[in-house]
C-alpha cells in the first residue's frame, strides 16, 4: 500500500513513520515542502503521490495564537482537510485525519459521544470542526479520530515543559478545573496503524471515532503525576504542585472545563480499547532519553 503521511515532523506523525512502516511504502512530508494552506499545492502533491491511504497529522495547534490569526488557522484546519479528501474521493483513497475535543463547550459532565452537538469555544476548535465537516461532506472514505491533550517524547507539550519547569522552579501553579485524559503521541500512532489494519478486513464505516487514553484527570494531577514518575530519574527534584482556577491563568482562547471522550463506538468497530492515561505516561517516561 502506498501512503502518504503529513506531518512527519510533530508528535504524532512522528511516531506515525514507525508504526505506518510495516503496512507499505510511506511518502512523508511537512512545512515548509508542502504548506496546508497552499490548497494547490495539497492537490498536486496527492496527484503526484497517488496514495491509497492519506494519513494527515499536521494542523495549527497554536491554540491562543488562532484567536488573532482565524484566516490560518483555518487554511491549515478547515480548508486544507477538505482539499485532502476531495483528492481521496478522486483516487478511491482513505483518509484519516486527526480532530479534537475542542469542537466540544466541554459544559457536559460525562463521557462526550461522536454525536454530540459541537459548540467549540474558540478559533482553533471552530477551524478543526470545519475540517471534520468538509471531511464528511467529501463522500470520500475517511476515519476522523477525535482525541484530546496529546503529548509525547518530543515535541513542544506539557510533559516537556514541566520537566524543563521543575529544573528551576520550587513551585508551580497549574490549572486544577479542566479535566480531560492526556494522550501519548505512541499511543495514536500505535492504535492508528492497528485500526488502519482492519479496514480492508472488516469494511469500517466512514466517520468520527473517539481516541484518546482511558480516564480522566486535571492538569494539576497530570503534572503531579509526571513529577511522581520523573523522581526516579538521577538529580530530578520535584516542585510543588499548586492547583489554581483557570481564571488564575487567563489566556487568550476559552478552553473547555471537561474534555473526556467515550470511546465505545472506537471499541465496537476495532476491536480493542484505548489504555489507560497512567500506563500511557509510564510508556512515555521510559522512552525519554536520559537527563
Amino acid at each position: 500500500m502506498r501512503i502518504l503521511l503529513i506531518g512527519t515532523s510533530g508528535q504524532v506523525g512522528h511516531e506515525l513513520q514507525r508504526t505506518l512502516a510495516p503496512l507499505g511504502e510511506v511518502r512523508g512530508c511537512d512545512f515548509p515542502e508542502l504548506d496546508l494552506a497552499d490548497a494547490g499545492a495539497v492537490s498536486a502533491l496527492c496527484r503526484e503521490v497517488r496514495p491509497a491511504l492519506i494519513v494527515n497529522a499536521a494542523a495549527y495547534t497554536a491554540v491562543d495564537k488562532a484567536e488573532s490569526e482565524p484566516a490560518v488557522a483555518m487554511a491549515v484546519n478547515g480548508t486544507a482537510p477538505g482539499v485532502l479528501a476531495g483528492e481521496a474521493k478522486r483516487l478511491g483513497a482513505v483518509l484519516v485525519h486527526y480532530s479534537t475535543e475542542y469542537v466540544f463547550d466541554g459544559a457536559k459532565r460525562s463521557p462526550y459521544l461522536e454525536n454530540d452537538a459541537p459548540a467549540p469555544l474558540n478559533e482553533y476548535g471552530r477551524s478543526k470542526l470545519a475540517g471534520d465537516l468538509a471531511i464528511a461532506a467529501s463522500g470520500c472514505k475517511h476515519l476522523i479520530f477525535r482525541t484530546t491533550w496529546v503529548y509525547g517524547p518530543r515535541g513542544k507539550n506539557f510533559l516537556l515543559t514541566m520537566l524543563a519547569l521543575a529544573a528551576s522552579r520550587e513551585e508551580l501553579r497549574i490549572v486544577a478545573d479542566q479535566r480531560g485524559a492526556p494522550t501519548s503521541s505512541l499511543f495514536l500512532a500505535e492504535a492508528t496503524a492497528l485500526a488502519v489494519r482492519s479496514i480492508p478486513v472488516e469494511g469500517v464505516a466512514s466517520g468520527v471515532y473517539n481516541l484518546s487514553a482511558a480516564g480522566e484527570t486535571t492538569w494539576a494531577d497530570f503534572a503531579r503525576a509526571i513529577f511522581d514518575r520523573a523522581s526516579a530519574r538521577p538529580g530530578f527534584r520535584a516542585p510543588r504542585v499548586v492547583p489554581i482556577a483557570s481564571t488564575e491563568y487567563p489566556t487568550p482562547a476559552k478552553r473547555p472545563t471537561y474534555s473526556v471522550l467515550s470511546h465505545r463506538k472506537f471499541r465496537d468497530a476495532f476491536g480493542f480499547s484505548p489504555t489507560t492515561w497512567e500506563a500511557q505516561l509510564d510508556d512515555v517516561i521510559r522512552r525519554l532519553p536520559p537527563p
